[in-house]
């Protein structure tokens, strides 16, 4: 049996003594989703302010709009099962958060439900410690008197073609452009554990550090990151590499998942910049994100380096429509050297974006902590980086403004 939330009960105390709300939040549960009436009765104890009742034997259609929360079930194992859940959950259901617990889980079918719009997925058998943090965070989050939740918002992994290529950059200036454009909150996380530079690119040395989320006690899923983490005058939230360098390790796949869980539900996007090296959980991170950016530049060792990751993303089929290529600081010395086109068949395809070299320009944004705009508008290279900005956030910023 777990602790009772302490965030939860929290909220729960003040709705219930808020003379404005009129209804307790709601939890409905179809039937078999969780186990017998046993496991419905111990997790319904948990939360004495909630109101737990059956949502039938089959998932709804359209959830009854009195509900905060449903918990549905689905086999990973039904391929028409899964079909059906995609489908719903994409639907328009309001304020509520539907909750998946997937039987045969697997993660190609976790990662579907949640891009689709599941406030969680739960692997069946469902430990009870789990369920109760899902509700807490679901329920927490404002309930129904807080009028329509924000569906979970989407991660963007930066992959690096080895060293030097320029993505921490072009994280960082995407970053502010997209939060500059007031298109909702935006969130560059530098999960470069080693040699992280998104701080000292945006001049903010004092920024929370994700070695200070990691020490602060509570699990990462929540921490409030929305409060917790500095604004950018651009607009953007950072989370900041350690100051000082830490084994790659520090991180696993599990606190890359309560830290990916606290991302999405503060954030309508967030950008991660990743390590170049492969681990248990920068795996885990790419495997999860709603986009890839994989930056190259336009040299023969480069384009090598760009199709070993190719490859390995290919053995895990994330080489689909979420996939982004760029070729950074383009040159026309590189290009006289190396034909676009040859570097595309030999990656065996073509860049979804190109972007100029303007190191003066870069360099100067950079040193000074600052967007391209703050320094020229209208710059070929700021226009790059604006098509590379409408293609990783298009969904999450249009989400976000519904």
């Amino acid at each position: 049996m777990v602790d009772f939330p302490r965030f939860f009960q929290t909220a729960a105390n003040d709705r219930t003594n808020d003379p404005d709300v009129a209804q307790t939040m709601a939890v409905g549960i179809v039937d078999g989703a969780i186990g017998g009436g046993e496991r419905f009765a111990s997790i319904a104890a948990l939360f004495p302010h909630v109101a737990f009742r059956s949502a039938g034997d089959q998932w709804p259609e359209r959830p009854d709009p009195s509900l905060d929360v449903i918990v549905v079930g689905v086999s990973a194992g039904d391929a028409d099962g899964v079909e059906t859940a995609l489908r719903r959950l994409g639907a328009d259901h309001g304020h509520v958060a539907i909750v998946v617990t997937l039987l045969n889980a697997d993660v190609m079918t976790t990662r579907r439900l949640m891009r689709a719009g599941a406030g969680d997925v739960l692997p069946v058998p469902i430990s009870e410690p789990a369920l109760a943090l899902c509700l807490e965070r679901l329920l927490s989050g404002g309930g129904s008197s807080g009028g329509p939740k924000r569906k979970s918002g989407e991660i963007v992994a930066m992959l690096k073609a080895g060293g030097g290529v320029g993505a921490t950059a072009l994280s960082v200036q995407m970053g502010a452009m997209l939060a500059s454009r007031g298109g909702g909150e935006v969130c560059v996380a530098d999960l470069d554990l080693q040699f992280g530079a998104v701080g000292v690119y945006l001049d903010m040395p004092d920024a929370v550090t994700i070695a200070d989320c990691l020490s602060s006690g509570p699990g990462l899923a929540e921490t409030p990151l929305s409060t917790a983490l500095a604004t950018h005058r651009s607009g953007v939230r950072l989370l900041a590499a350690p100051r000082e360098i830490v084994a790659l390790e520090t991180l696993n796949p599990d606190l890359a998942n309560a830290l990916l869980i606290g991302l999405r539900r503060d954030f309508a996007l967030t950008i991660v910049d990743l390590p170049a090296s492969w681990t248990a959980w920068t795996n885990h991170v790419v495997a999860q994100a709603d986009r890839i950016v994989l930056v190259t530049h336009l040299t023969v060792p480069h384009v090598q380096l760009a199709k070993r990751q190719l490859r390995i993303l290919a053995s895990q089929q994330l080489d689909d429509n979420r996939l982004i290529m760029v070729c950074n600081s383009l040159s026309s010395d590189q290009t006289a050297a190396i034909p676009l086109k040859a570097a595309e068949r030999a990656l065996g395809r073509a860049f979804d974006v190109v972007v100029p070299e303007d190191r003066k320009l870069m360099n100067a944004a950079l040193n000074q902590g600052v967007e391209l705009s703050a320094l020229r508008r209208g710059a070929k290279l700021e226009k790059a980086i604006g098509e590379l900005a409408d293609k990783v956030a298009a969904r999450a910023i249009a989400r976000e403004a519904r």
